[in-house]
């Protein structure tokens, strides 16, 4: 499997357009220690030819220029994106869907939930219905990634709930508790190569590390997991924000309950943060505290990372 980060940044991006934090102020005077990032997304293929977005982000256009394996390469319109797999419906997750609507084939892999969302929202109509595909998938379910015109990839994806909340913008409070999430709200994805290959897990949005989420992805050979903030409180410690993390639907990655406490045992071959808050100072290449997750075995996703996966 062939993976490629297109962007390593929670919704806003780094730095974020109105944020005067100081990360992002680094970024944004080109300190090559404040590196900035696009907001979230990975692309996977398995024949570095087919490619598959998990999430479509708002900076789909510039992540798509930025990487030429995602170029145009056979005819006046072609692209090698063969669909997108979305894990949930927020902004930074659907907004790019709206980029790839020149009359392109393709398909959207989500959730009941999810695609019903879309489909309440004709903006979306722009991805027009006889080329782009919208293929519902079920939790636990796995289904193998193929393209609008018969593609098969051989790489099987299995959607599973992860604790988290409704998109933002779809909150209500009149649902009752979490704004009336549901499992189908937020999903993680585990990915794998033909029999016996190689797995890694997909999971940029998780409110909390269950027993159960933990056995799951116990030896994985590679996860890809929600590094939003250092500390819960981060956003209203500086003065950036109102909300903690937990409130937003993510864990955070310090601390006794945080990430690299929680997945400090599970034998996972190699972890990578991604989905990073403006104000998160792992961003850093100087920081503490990106020494610190350096020093437990986490690395820090950026844009264009590239990672074979045999």
């Amino acid at each position: 499997m062939k993976i490629r980060v297109l962007g390593a940044a929670a919704g806003g991006g780094f730095p974020q357009w109105n944020c005067n934090h100081p990360n992002s102020r680094r970024a944004r005077d080109g300190d090559p220690a404040a590196a900035p990032r696009t907001q979230s997304s990975i692309t996977v293929s398995a024949d570095g030819a087919h490619w598959f977005l998990f999430n479509a982000s708002p900076d789909l256009r510039q992540q798509i220029n930025a990487n030429s394996i995602l170029h145009p390469k056979n005819s006046p319109r072609h692209s090698p994106i063969q669909g997108v797999v979305l894990t949930n419906a927020d902004v930074d997750h659907v907004t790019g869907l709206l980029t790839l609507r020149e009359s392109q084939p393709l398909v959207i892999y989500a959730t009941g939930r999810v695609l019903g969302v879309l489909g309440a929202n004709s903006i979306f109509n722009v991805l027009n219905p006889e080329l782009v595909q919208r293929r519902p998938i079920t939790l636990e379910q796995p289904f193998e990634l193929g393209g609008p015109e018969g593609y098969r990839s051989g790489l099987t994806v299995k959607p599973f709930a992860v604790p988290g909340k409704v998109a933002l913008w779809l909150e209500d409070a009149t649902k009752g508790p979490n704004f009336g999430s549901v499992e189908e709200d937020t999903i993680a994805l585990e990915v794998s190569g033909p029999a016996g290959g190689p797995r890694f897990y997909y999971i940029p949005g998780c409110a909390e590390m269950t027993s159960a989420l933990a056995e799951r992805i116990r030896g994985a050979d590679l996860i890809f997991f929600d590094g939003t903030l250092w500390v819960d409180d981060e956003m209203i410690r500086d003065g950036v924000g109102i909300k903690t993390g937990k409130r937003m639907g993510h864990l955070s990655v310090s601390g006794e309950d945080g990430t690299m406490a929680a997945l400090r045992e599970l034998g996972i071959k190699r972890r990578i943060f991604i989905h990073i808050n403006t104000t998160n100072p792992i961003l850093l290449d100087d920081s503490a505290e990106r020494k610190a997750v350096n020093e437990a075995g986490w690395e820090v996703a950026y844009d264009g990372m590239a990672i074979n996966l045999d």
